[in-house]
C-alpha cells in the first residue's frame, strides 16, 4: 500500500512536468528500408529536421537526444525536374556515427609533451584532435550547406526554360543550319558498332581462357567481312557494267532493240488477226525485250537466250516478276512446241503491256484479236 500511495502521489507531478515541457522537433521516422525515395521538398524537410536534431544533441549529449535512429533512412533524391529524372543516393551514415559518439562527454585534450627544459617538445607533429562538440558544429554547417545547394538547384531548374530559348536561338544561326537529328540509319549503325565492340570484348575474354577460340572468332569475322565486301563489289560492278551503256552506242545488228518495239507489237497484232497465236506470242515477247533493251537495262547482244535476259534483271527490280512469267510462257510455246491459243496470246500481251508501261511509255492498244 505504501508503494502504491507513493506512485499515485508522483503521477500528477510528472503529468504537469510533461505539460509544461517545450515541444521538441519531430525527428524523421526510423529507417524501414535501405533508403527512402524522397522528392526534393521532402529532402529539404529532412535536412531541416536533422539540423534541429544536431542542435538538440549538442545541448543534451545523452542517449535520448543523440540516438542514431533519429537520423532516419538515407534519401534518394532526383537530380532534375522530370518524372524520369536520374536519382542520387544521399547517405547519412556519417551523422549516425557522430550521434553514437556524441552520447559521451568530450574528453579533455591531452597535454603536450614537456621537454627537459620545461618547454613543449618540438618533435611532436600530431595535429590536435577535434572534440565531438566541434564535430557537431561542423555537421550543422554541412547540413546548412546541403540545404543551400538544394535551393540553388531549384533556382537553376526554374531558369531552365530561358536556357532552352537561348539554345534555340543559337541553333537557329547560320552555323547550325545544316544540323539534323540522328536518323534511324544512324541509330542502327550505332547499335551495330556497339554490338561489334561487345563481340570483340567477348572474344578477348575467351582468348584469355582459350587462345584458339578467340582467334577463330576474330579471324572468322574478318573472313566473313572480306567475303561480303568482295561479293558486294562484284554485284555493283555487274550492275554498273550492265546499266551504264553509252548513249552513242547503238544496238548491235540482229539484236532485239535493233528493231523498234512498236514494230514488234504491230507484227503481233497482224498475226493475231490471222489466228496465228504461236507467232503472235513470239512477237509480243520480243516487243517487251526490245523495249527493255532500248531503255539500257542491259547491253544489246543478239546471241543472248531468254533465260539470260531474265538473269540480267536485278532481283529487286519490279519488272522481274512479269518478265519471268512472260519468258516461261514464251519458252513453252515457242521452244516446247505446246499449242497456243487466243487466251495464251492475251495473257502474253497483257504482261508485255505491263512491262512496257513501267518504262514510262503508254502502250498502244491491248493486242486483242478481231
Amino acid at each position: 500500500m505504501a508503494v502504491l500511495t507513493a506512485v499515485l502521489a508522483v503521477a500528477p507531478v510528472a503529468g504537469q512536468a510533461r505539460a509544461t515541457a517545450p515541444l521538441a522537433v519531430t525527428p524523421p521516422a526510423p529507417a524501414t528500408g535501405r533508403w527512402h525515395e524522397a522528392s526534393l521538398d521532402e529532402y529539404r524537410t529532412h535536412l531541416t529536421a536533422l539540423s534541429a536534431l544536431v542542435d538538440a544533441c549538442a545541448k543534451g549529449r545523452d542517449t535520448k537526444t543523440c540516438d542514431p535512429l533519429l537520423v532516419g533512412p538515407d534519401d534518394r533524391v532526383p537530380l532534375g525536374a522530370g518524372p524520369n529524372a536520374e536519382r542520387r543516393l544521399i547517405r547519412f551514415g556519417w551523422l549516425r556515427v557522430l550521434f553514437s559518439k556524441a552520447e559521451d562527454k568530450d574528453e579533455p585534450a591531452p597535454k603536450p609533451a614537456i621537454g627537459a627544459k620545461g618547454t613543449a617538445s618540438e618533435g611532436s607533429t600530431q595535429p590536435a584532435q577535434r572534440t565531438t562538440s566541434e564535430l557537431l558544429q561542423d555537421a550543422k554547417a554541412r547540413l546548412a550547406h546541403d540545404l543551400a545547394e538544394t535551393e540553388g538547384a531549384k533556382a537553376a531548374t526554374a531558369a531552365h526554360p530561358q536556357e532552352r530559348d537561348m539554345m534555340k536561338q543559337v541553333l537557329a544561326g547560320r552555323d547550325f543550319r545544316g544540323l539534323e537529328e540522328p536518323t534511324a540509319r544512324d541509330s542502327a549503325l550505332e547499335k551495330f558498332g556497339n554490338w561489334l565492340n561487345r563481340l570483340f570484348e567477348s572474344a578477348a575474354k575467351l582468348q584469355s581462357r582459350s587462345v584458339w577460340i578467340g582467334r577463330v572468332i576474330v579471324w572468322g569475322f574478318i573472313l566473313a567481312v572480306c567475303v561480303g565486301l568482295i561479293w558486294g563489289l562484284m554485284q555493283l560492278e555487274r550492275r554498273w557494267r550492265i546499266r551504264l551503256v553509252p548513249e552513242s552506242v547503238g544496238p548491235a545488228p540482229g539484236a532485239a532493240s535493233a528493231r523498234d518495239w512498236q514494230l514488234w507489237l504491230e507484227d503481233a497484232r497482224r498475226t493475231a488477226e490471222a489466228g496465228q497465236w504461236r507467232e503472235a506470242t513470239h512477237f509480243v515477247y520480243w516487243a517487251a525485250i526490245s523495249r527493255l533493251e532500248s531503255r539500257r537495262l542491259w547491253p544489246p547482244d543478239r546471241a543472248r537466250t531468254p533465260r539470260e535476259y531474265l538473269a540480267l534483271v536485278p532481283p529487286e527490280d519490279p519488272r522481274r516478276t512479269g518478265l519471268a512469267t512472260l519468258t516461261g510462257s514464251f519458252e513453252r510455246i515457242w521452244y516446247g512446241g505446246r499449242a497456243a491459243g487466243e487466251l495464251d496470246y492475251r495473257k502474253a500481251a497483257d504482261l508485255a503491256e505491263g512491262l512496257i508501261a513501267r518504262t514510262g511509255t503508254t502502250v498502244i492498244g491491248g493486242g486483242s484479236a478481231r
